[in-house]
C-alpha cells in the first residue's frame, strides 16, 4: 500500500476511516518524524483510543482528528496521500467527502481506495452493498472519475479480506484532474 501511494519520509498523509490507528502507526514509521499523518474518524471512542495509543508510544507525527460525517477536517493543499481503508462504503456523503480530500492534495497527491466485495453481493446496486459494508469498484471508479480524478492504478485481486474467500479486496489509486 505504501509503495502504490508512494509515501516516502517526510510526507503529509492521511489514513481516512482510521478506527484505532492500526495504519496510521505504519504510515508515521514511513514518513518519520519531520512528515505528518492526519488519522481521521467519525467516532469518539476510536479517536479516544487512538490519542491514548499516541501517547502511549510517545509519537509526535500523528494528528487524531474527530471528522464530521461529510467532512474529514483535512487541511487544504497539503496531502502527498490519502488512505481510505474499508471505510468508503460507510461514507454516505461520499461526493461531499471526496471533495475536500480533493482540496486536501497537493496537486501531485494520491487517493488510494481499498475495499472488499462479498462475492454473493456482486453485481447487486450500490445500496444493496452499502447495506450489506461492502462495495463494487465500479461504483467508486465512477464517482472519483465524476468528482474529478483519474484512475492511476486498479488492482482488481488484492487477495481476500481476513482470508476470508467470498471477501475479495480491490484497489484503486487515483489522482486529481487538474
Amino acid at each position: 500500500l505504501m509503495e502504490l501511494l508512494n509515501v516516502s519520509e517526510n510526507d503529509h498523509v492521511a489514513d481516512v476511516g482510521c478506527h484505532e490507528g492500526y495504519f496510521s502507526f505504519h504510515l508515521s514509521e514511513k514518513v518519520g518524524d519531520v512528515g505528518k499523518v492526519y488519522a481521521v474518524d467519525v467516532a469518539d471512542y476510536r479517536i479516544d483510543a487512538l490519542k491514548q495509543h499516541i501517547e502511549d508510544k510517545g509519537i509526535t507525527n500523528i494528528e487524531a482528528i474527530l471528522g464530521d460525517f461529510d467532512n474529514p477536517k483535512l487541511p487544504e493543499d497539503t496531502l502527498d496521500a490519502v488512505i481510505i481503508m474499508d471505510t468508503y462504503h460507510e461514507m454516505e456523503s461520499y461526493e461531499t467527502i471526496i471533495s475536500h480530500i480533493k482540496k486536501a492534495l497537493k496537486p501531485d497527491g494520491k487517493l488510494l481506495v481499498l475495499e472488499k466485495l462479498k462475492k454473493h453481493k456482486r453485481g447487486k446496486s450500490r445500496k444493496e452493498q452499502v447495506a450489506a459494508h461492502t462495495l463494487s469498484s465500479k461504483y467508486v471508479k465512477e464517482e472519483l472519475k465524476a468528482a474529478g480524478f483519474e484512475i492511476e492504478n486498479y488492482i482488481a485481486n488484492f487477495g481476500y479480506w481476513k482470508k476470508e474467500k467470498d471477501k475479495q479486496m480491490w484497489i484503486l489509486v487515483a489522482v486529481p484532474l487538474q
